[in-house]
């Protein structure tokens, strides 16, 4: 190969200008929305971002009870990581993890009525900042766009988890 050939090659590698710029408007906004919203929380409610997803998840569950597994997967966390969380919120009395009576195996998150009274003290100001944050920054038509994008990196993500092989695993 000579230089010219490489120098194309390296050029197909990495991101023009164009793209360049939105990746790191990502990256930044990845970074510092949850680190506002966390600190918000924080200063508000007493509860980390995570706190909170835990609480609203389980308020927006028809009987306020989840199972393990699917509060993991609807906070897209792990059961080791959530176990430790249920744990906290057991301890300030808001959550109780109750045996699955089909399933000796599995446990249910149970929202109590404090952890219920919590999540609806906490909503208003997670809401308005996430209106001030997010929906009060951009269009009705901007906000529909960025629905739809990070639904459909969501989808590509969720793809690429599912279909590839995790890293020593391939011959």
């Amino acid at each position: 190969m000579d230089e010219k050939d490489g120098r194309e090659a390296c050029a197909e590698m990495w991101l023009d200008a164009e793209q360049q710029a939105a990746w790191r408007a990502v990256v930044q906004l990845l970074t510092k929305l949850p680190a506002a919203l966390e600190s918000d929380l924080q200063r508000t409610a007493g509860l980390t971002r995570y706190e909170y997803e835990v609480l609203s998840l389980l308020s927006e569950s028809g009987a306020l009870t989840l199972q393990m597994s699917e509060l993991a997967a609807g906070t897209h966390a792990s059961l080791s990581r959530l176990s430790h969380v249920v744990a906290r919120l057991e301890r300030r009395g808001w959550v109780t993890r109750q045996a699955c009576p089909t399933d000796g195996r599995a446990f249910h998150a149970v929202l109590t009525e404090s952890g219920l009274a919590k999540v609806v003290e906490a909503a208003p100001h997670h809401v308005r900042a996430v209106r001030e944050l997010v929906v009060d920054a951009l269009s009705p038509a901007q906000l529909r766009q960025l629905a739809a994008a990070a639904a459909r990196i969501g989808r590509r993500v969720d793809e690429r988890t599912t279909t590839r092989a995790p890293e020593g695993t391939r011959r």
